[in-house]
Protein backbone atom coordinates (compact mmCIF):
# COMPACT_ATOMS: atom_id res chain seq x y z
CA UNK A 1 0.00 0.00 0.00
CA UNK A 2 3.35 2.34 0.69
CA UNK A 3 4.07 1.80 -3.02
CA UNK A 4 0.95 2.58 -4.37
CA UNK A 5 0.85 5.52 -2.57
CA UNK A 6 4.14 6.83 -3.54
CA UNK A 7 3.59 6.40 -7.23
CA UNK A 8 0.25 8.36 -6.99
CA UNK A 9 1.34 11.27 -4.87
CA UNK A 10 4.79 11.66 -7.48
CA UNK A 11 2.43 11.13 -10.23
CA UNK A 12 0.22 13.91 -8.75
CA UNK A 13 2.98 16.13 -7.86
CA UNK A 14 3.89 15.19 -11.57
CA UNK A 15 1.44 16.48 -13.33
CA UNK A 16 -0.09 19.21 -10.95
CA UNK A 17 3.51 21.24 -11.50
CA UNK A 18 5.46 22.60 -14.27
CA UNK A 19 8.89 21.48 -12.67
CA UNK A 20 11.78 22.65 -10.89
CA UNK A 21 10.84 24.67 -8.09
CA UNK A 22 7.10 25.13 -8.78
CA UNK A 23 7.02 21.29 -7.07
CA UNK A 24 8.29 21.84 -4.04
CA UNK A 25 5.08 23.08 -2.74
CA UNK A 26 3.49 19.72 -3.70
CA UNK A 27 6.34 17.63 -2.51
CA UNK A 28 5.98 19.32 0.73
CA UNK A 29 2.34 19.04 1.00
CA UNK A 30 2.21 15.35 -0.37
CA UNK A 31 5.50 14.13 1.99
CA UNK A 32 4.39 15.95 5.50
CA UNK A 33 0.16 14.81 5.06
CA UNK A 34 1.49 11.25 4.33
CA UNK A 35 3.57 11.59 7.48
CA UNK A 36 6.79 10.05 5.01
CA UNK A 37 8.79 13.05 6.08
CA UNK A 38 8.69 16.04 8.41
CA UNK A 39 9.12 19.93 6.29
CA UNK A 40 12.39 20.08 7.82
CA UNK A 41 13.78 16.67 6.25
CA UNK A 42 11.82 17.88 2.79
CA UNK A 43 13.86 21.50 2.64
CA UNK A 44 17.16 18.71 2.78
CA UNK A 45 15.68 17.13 0.25
CA UNK A 46 15.18 19.86 -1.39
CA UNK A 47 18.94 20.93 -1.02
CA UNK A 48 20.55 17.97 -1.98
CA UNK A 49 18.43 17.65 -5.09
CA UNK A 50 19.56 20.76 -5.80
CA UNK A 51 22.84 20.63 -5.64
CA UNK A 52 22.86 17.13 -7.66
CA UNK A 53 22.93 16.29 -11.51
CA UNK A 54 19.14 15.76 -12.41
CA UNK A 55 15.95 17.07 -12.71
CA UNK A 56 14.27 18.20 -8.94
CA UNK A 57 11.47 16.13 -9.72
CA UNK A 58 13.36 12.96 -10.15
CA UNK A 59 15.64 14.07 -7.56
CA UNK A 60 12.88 15.12 -4.70
CA UNK A 61 11.67 11.14 -5.57
CA UNK A 62 14.70 9.53 -5.81
CA UNK A 63 15.58 10.46 -1.99
CA UNK A 64 11.95 10.62 -0.62
CA UNK A 65 11.31 7.32 -2.10
CA UNK A 66 14.30 6.32 -0.20
CA UNK A 67 13.70 7.61 2.84
CA UNK A 68 9.91 6.82 2.72
CA UNK A 69 10.23 3.02 1.57
CA UNK A 70 13.82 2.17 0.74
CA UNK A 71 15.03 1.70 -2.73
CA UNK A 72 11.62 -0.22 -3.64
CA UNK A 73 9.78 3.50 -2.89
CA UNK A 74 12.65 5.34 -4.61
CA UNK A 75 12.19 3.48 -7.58
CA UNK A 76 8.21 3.59 -7.51
CA UNK A 77 8.58 7.55 -6.49
CA UNK A 78 10.44 7.75 -9.56
CA UNK A 79 8.15 5.85 -11.78
CA UNK A 80 5.56 8.05 -10.79
CA UNK A 81 6.89 11.53 -11.22
CA UNK A 82 8.18 10.88 -15.09
CA UNK A 83 5.13 8.78 -15.43
CA UNK A 84 3.30 12.54 -16.74
CA UNK A 85 6.32 13.20 -19.25
CA UNK A 86 6.24 9.64 -20.29
CA UNK A 87 2.40 9.79 -20.96
CA UNK A 88 2.44 13.16 -22.92
CA UNK A 89 5.52 11.96 -24.96
CA UNK A 90 4.04 8.59 -25.82
CA UNK A 91 1.04 10.48 -27.15
CA UNK A 92 2.71 13.22 -29.18
CA UNK A 93 4.64 10.31 -30.90
CA UNK A 94 0.82 8.37 -31.77
CA UNK A 95 -0.52 11.89 -32.59
CA UNK A 96 2.66 12.61 -34.85
CA UNK A 97 2.76 9.31 -36.46
CA UNK A 98 -1.06 9.48 -37.70
CA UNK A 99 0.13 12.09 -39.23
CA UNK A 100 3.22 10.86 -41.19
CA UNK A 101 2.99 11.62 -44.71
CA UNK A 102 0.42 14.54 -43.93
CA UNK A 103 1.48 17.74 -45.85
CA UNK A 104 0.29 20.02 -42.91
CA UNK A 105 2.63 17.90 -41.00
CA UNK A 106 5.52 18.70 -42.96
CA UNK A 107 4.82 22.39 -43.44
CA UNK A 108 4.86 22.79 -39.90
CA UNK A 109 8.26 20.57 -40.08
CA UNK A 110 9.81 22.95 -42.44
CA UNK A 111 8.73 25.93 -39.82
CA UNK A 112 10.05 24.80 -37.05
CA UNK A 113 13.65 23.13 -38.19
CA UNK A 114 14.89 26.44 -38.75
CA UNK A 115 13.29 27.88 -35.34
CA UNK A 116 15.44 24.72 -33.44
CA UNK A 117 18.68 25.84 -35.48
CA UNK A 118 17.93 28.75 -34.83
CA UNK A 119 17.55 28.47 -31.00
CA UNK A 120 20.69 26.34 -31.22
CA UNK A 121 23.32 28.75 -32.98
CA UNK A 122 21.62 31.32 -30.09
CA UNK A 123 22.99 29.11 -27.43
CA UNK A 124 26.49 28.60 -29.54
CA UNK A 125 26.83 32.28 -29.54
CA UNK A 126 25.83 33.62 -26.09
CA UNK A 127 27.78 30.57 -24.60
CA UNK A 128 31.05 31.15 -27.01
CA UNK A 129 30.94 34.62 -25.93
CA UNK A 130 31.37 33.97 -22.47
CA UNK A 131 33.69 30.73 -23.23
CA UNK A 132 36.33 32.53 -25.79
CA UNK A 133 36.16 36.37 -24.58
CA UNK A 134 38.41 36.89 -21.40
CA UNK A 135 38.09 40.55 -20.10
CA UNK A 136 36.56 41.59 -23.12
CA UNK A 137 39.16 40.12 -25.62
CA UNK A 138 39.34 36.38 -27.37
CA UNK A 139 41.22 34.22 -25.85
CA UNK A 140 43.46 31.61 -27.81
CA UNK A 141 43.74 28.76 -25.14
CA UNK A 142 40.05 28.38 -25.03
CA UNK A 143 39.58 28.35 -28.77
CA UNK A 144 42.79 25.80 -29.24
CA UNK A 145 41.15 23.67 -25.99
CA UNK A 146 37.28 23.99 -28.17
CA UNK A 147 39.27 22.97 -31.22
CA UNK A 148 41.30 20.11 -29.90
CA UNK A 149 37.83 18.72 -27.89
CA UNK A 150 36.31 18.93 -31.61
CA UNK A 151 38.73 17.18 -33.44
CA UNK A 152 38.62 14.42 -30.12
CA UNK A 153 34.58 14.20 -29.95
CA UNK A 154 34.57 13.94 -33.99
CA UNK A 155 37.50 12.22 -34.88
CA UNK A 156 38.58 10.03 -32.10
CA UNK A 157 35.12 9.86 -30.77
CA UNK A 158 36.19 10.21 -27.64
CA UNK A 159 33.22 10.19 -24.39
CA UNK A 160 31.42 13.46 -24.35
CA UNK A 161 32.97 12.75 -20.20
CA UNK A 162 35.93 12.21 -20.65
CA UNK A 163 36.17 15.27 -22.76
CA UNK A 164 34.74 17.70 -20.16
CA UNK A 165 36.86 16.08 -17.69
CA UNK A 166 40.01 16.77 -20.21
CA UNK A 167 38.49 20.29 -20.97
CA UNK A 168 37.63 21.34 -17.43
CA UNK A 169 41.79 20.18 -16.78
CA UNK A 170 43.24 22.27 -19.43
CA UNK A 171 40.78 25.44 -18.92
CA UNK A 172 42.37 24.63 -14.96
CA UNK A 173 45.95 24.75 -16.41
CA UNK A 174 46.05 26.93 -19.63
CA UNK A 175 43.11 29.35 -18.32
CA UNK A 176 42.77 29.75 -14.71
Amino acid sequence: MLYLKLFLSFAKIGFCSFGGLSMIPLVNTEMTANGWLTAGQVSDIVAIAEMTPGSLGVNCATFAGIQAGGLPGSVVAVLGVLTPSLTLCLAAAAFLAKLKGSPWLERMMRGIRPVCFGMILSSIVSLGASNYLVGGAVDLWTILIGIAVLILLLRFRWSVPAVIGLSAALGVLLVR
